[in-house]
């Protein structure tokens, strides 16, 4: 089967995730489709390879994506858009008889009554609800394929696999030193996402006790990043992990844990006491508009900070239990990317360079035949050697640190 991508959304991203394939051989033409398709055509432009072609499309529209897809005669559908859009993508992708991937889940609804103990609606949720769909159709939707959740999931599975008898706990930790030149307050991926998991209520998940919920930024911690970034303060978030890991690999505890600092914490809280997080619409001067949606308009556009941006980011997922051995066992598997680095390698800056390799080492290996399935799979579901192998392989090496 000839590979044919559709790549929805053309921002930091889908913008990345273009340059990278454009050194790869595995697929046969990239649609990169976005609702401003001039968006889509600097990127595609940029890359100047005649694979690559543009269109635009409405990402809420699920009826639009498939007809797209089946205009283009795609075979696999990258969701690179914010994950308000993941249903109506997801849904097109399947309606058109195409595989699906994405970086982010479909969104979680709070519990209502106690949002702070229990889970209401999960992080995909709705996507594992039409599993069954997917499976006895004979595609896949690969949810989660990013750098968190995605790589790090991956590491998850790679530890199990191959160096450890039992997991204690997992847990994905997060953090940077990244500064921003000339800004006060620049978030380096989309605030949209960011607002989304950070004040929502994280999710922990324990043996015995399953799924459970505690408030925003608990449980801080200091963790120490390697190459450099040095002591990070930790707080809980809700992400895709915690929900996916415990699918697939067996451990007593997961969690997630983002190295935010305590001015960008601050900021967060202060959108949220004015409202300012809020998707709902509001009327403005006759006009309406989500709260949320004019705070991503007034900030800069975390693709177009790359210039401005320096210091290293680092994903990476810290594993304790019994080793291999029989010994007590803890790990911290990584993977860094400096920002001078990606910027002078791709034109990319580190954050959404990061998480934009990561699917598109998953469409290598799809197309290769090295991974496969159907249904809605995790990274958790493949063997994490032929990931690791090919992300050494793409030139950005990843680390292992044993305590």
């Amino acid at each position: 089967m000839d590979m044919r991508i559709l790549i929805v959304g053309a921002g930091g991203v889908g913008g990345s995730v273009v340059p990278i394939a454009a050194r790869r051989s595995f697929f046969e033409r990239i649609v990169v489709a976005d609702y401003e398709r001039s968006r889509a055509e600097r990127v595609v432009d940029r890359a100047a390879d005649a694979r690559f072609s543009t269109a635009r499309v409405d990402a809420s529209d699920a009826a639009a994506v498939a007809e797209l897809c089946s205009a283009e005669r795609i075979t696999h559908v990258l969701n690179a858009v914010d994950p308000r859009f993941v249903m109506p993508i997801f849904e097109g992708a399947f309606a058109a008889g195409a595989n699906y991937l994405d970086m982010a889940m479909s969104l979680s609804r709070p519990h209502p009554e106690r949002p702070h103990e229990q889970t209401g609606v999960k992080l995909g949720d709705e996507q594992f609800a039409r599993a069954g769909d997917w499976e006895a159709a004979g595609r896949l939707a690969l949810v989660g394929i990013g750098v968190e959740p995605g790589l790090s999931d991956v590491f998850a599975r790679h530890a199990a696999d191959r160096l450890f008898a039992s997991i204690d706990e997992i847990g994905v930790r997060d953090g940077a030193n990244l500064v921003v030149e000339g800004y006060d307050f620049a978030p380096s991926f989309s605030i949209w996402t960011t607002i989304e998991e950070c004040l929502n209520p994280p999710v922990i998940w324990e043996e015995g006790r399953g799924w459970y919920t505690t408030a925003p930024f608990s449980e801080p911690e200091t963790f120490d990043f390697p190459e450099g970034i040095g002591s990070v303060e930790c707080v809980n978030v809700e992400h895709e992990e915690v929900v996916l890991i415990p699918r697939w690999v067996k451990a007593k505890r997961v969690t997630f844990k983002y190295g935010l600092g305590q001015e960008f914490i601050d900021v967060l809280r202060t959108l949220h006491k004015l409202g300012l997080d809020r998707t709902e619409r509001v009327r403005v001067g006759g006009v309406e508009v989500a709260p949320r949606d004019v705070v991503a308009a007034v900030l800069p556009d975390p693709a177009g900070l790359g210039d401005r941006m320096r210091g290293r980011t680092c994903a990476g997922t810290w594993v304790r239990g019994t080793g291999t051995d029989g010994r007590p066992k803890e790990v911290y598997l990584y993977h860094v990317v400096d920002n001078e680095w990606s910027m002078r390698e791709y034109g990319s800056q580190a954050v959404v360079w990061q998480t934009a390799i990561n699917p598109v080492i998953a469409l290598e290996l799809l197309a290769e035949g090295a991974w496969s399935g159907t249904g809605v799979l995790g990274p958790e579901a493949f063997d994490a050697t032929p990931f690791l192998d090919r992300l050494v392989a793409y030139g950005s090496p990843w680390g292992i640190r044993e305590s």
